[in-house]
């Protein structure tokens, strides 16, 4: 009949065992063999994580949505000078600049390189301007542009290569079709900003892809008053009229 007093004693005596067992697993794993396995493990799993990633974008170039690429090559932009081997929808003609689309492109070979240009919407502010309308009236006014680069290849070689300042340049061509469409307007008020827009837009957009390479998206009127000038002179002019009636008003009496 076993006493408790043997069960602990043979529990006390498996508890070493036990130990014994870990610590050498854990000492033969970290022996020549099993530190080599080790090492060969973690080099593979490091090569797949940060190696291979930084070797695949040598080889890929990424464009997000709202970008466009253009090849380069010593920081100038590649203009296409013959036709394409296999050509395509978006290929582009001699003469232009080779775009890449949003999305994964591969990159060989190496120096090739890209530059990323920004396509997205951005608007700019037209000089305060003083224009008479149809009927006199003198109106000071201020407008502002929406505007966008356009990733094709003859656009994005005008857009990079042909224009200094494209923001003046095609402030100025904005300008000038705003002071026409405001030219030929009868009365004090200017009207809603979808017809200006819309006149303004008809009357210019095509001058400022072919000059600039960027499309013209929308023109707004941000503020508009009758000029100091204007209201001084009308307010003389009724001056005079007032005293005019009053003289005429003594000659009937």
């Amino acid at each position: 009949m076993n006493s408790p007093g043997r069960d602990c004693a043979r529990a006390s005596e498996g508890l070493p065992t036990l130990h014994s067992g870990v610590m050498d697993m854990l000492f033969t794993m970290l022996g020549g063999k099993g530190m080599s396995g080790l090492l060969k493990t973690g080099t593979a799993v490091l090569t797949l994580l940060l190696v291979l990633p930084a070797l695949l974008k040598l080889f890929v170039v990424t464009v997000d949505e709202g970008w466009a690429a253009i090849r380069t090559r010593n920081g100038k932009p590649i203009i296409r000078n013959r036709p394409q081997r296999r050509p395509t929808a978006r290929g582009g003609a001699v003469g232009e600049v080779v775009v890449l689309d949003p999305g994964s492109h591969g990159a060989f070979p190496l120096f090739y390189w890209y530059r990323l240009i920004d396509v997205r919407c951005r608007a700019t502010d037209l000089p305060v301007r003083e224009m008479g309308g149809a009927s006199g009236h003198q109106h000071r006014v201020h407008a502002s542009f929406e505007w966008r680069p356009i990733p094709t290849g003859r656009d994005l070689r005008v857009f990079e290569l042909d224009v200094v300042n494209v923001k003046e340049r095609a402030s100025n061509i904005v300008g000038a079709a705003l002071r026409d469409v405001i030219r030929g307007l009868d009365g004090t008020e200017l009207p809603h900003n979808d017809e200006i827009n819309a006149r303004v837009i008809a009357a210019s957009a095509e001058e400022v892809r072919r000059a600039c390479g960027v499309e013209l998206v929308r023109v707004m009127v941000t503020g508009d008053a009758l000029t100091d000038g204007y209201l001084m002179s009308t307010a003389l002019r009724d001056v005079d009229r007032g005293a005019q009636a009053v003289a005429a008003l003594h000659a009937l009496n």
